[in-house]
């Protein structure tokens, strides 16, 4: 039974991962000397699946969280042009708030690089990522960027 006051896991091992990637990119992206594998290596110990201020994050798949995080922001460029297609022509990527860009990243990234999770659930899981951090519009403005992606890369 849990502790009176502490929130309860929520959702399993792929999501955790993703959830996790999308902080590791937002935080690559706002430090001046981005450096992967250190940020990779902190979530994978201290972060992942630990008790931080009274929230118990579920484990993460380290695999899958590892892959996302290097994979995304080694192909950072690339996926930025791949998304700016699918925005308006008046909003320009820089436009967005870097969680949103985060989240646009990792999902590019599995949209290309992991043909073994189908497309529903990888836009799914993102869209409830963006739920976490942003209001109803932008979540559903995030299901739309990654669906016309979707369509162009799958």
């Amino acid at each position: 039974m849990a502790e009176r006051g502490k929130k309860k896991p929520v959702g399993g091992p792929r999501s955790a991962a993703r959830l996790g990637a999308v902080q590791a990119l937002y935080q690559l992206e706002m430090s001046d000397e981005p450096k992967v594998p250190m940020v990779i290596e902190e979530y994978l110990r201290h972060r992942l699946g630990a008790e931080i201020e009274g929230d118990q994050y579920v484990d993460a798949d380290g695999d899958l969280f590892s892959d996302i995080v290097a994979g995304a922001w080694s192909r950072v460029d690339e996926f930025d042009e791949a998304i700016a297609p699918c925005l308006a022509k008046d909003w320009p990527l820089d436009r967005l708030e870097a969680i949103i860009r985060a989240i646009l990243r990792a999902g590019a990234y599995e949209l290309t690089a992991r043909p073994d999770v189908p497309t529903a659930v990888i836009i799914n899981e993102y869209v409830d990522i963006a739920h976490a951090f942003v209001e109803r519009a932008e979540a559903s403005f995030v299901n739309g960027v990654l669906d016309k992606l979707a369509k162009a890369v799958r």
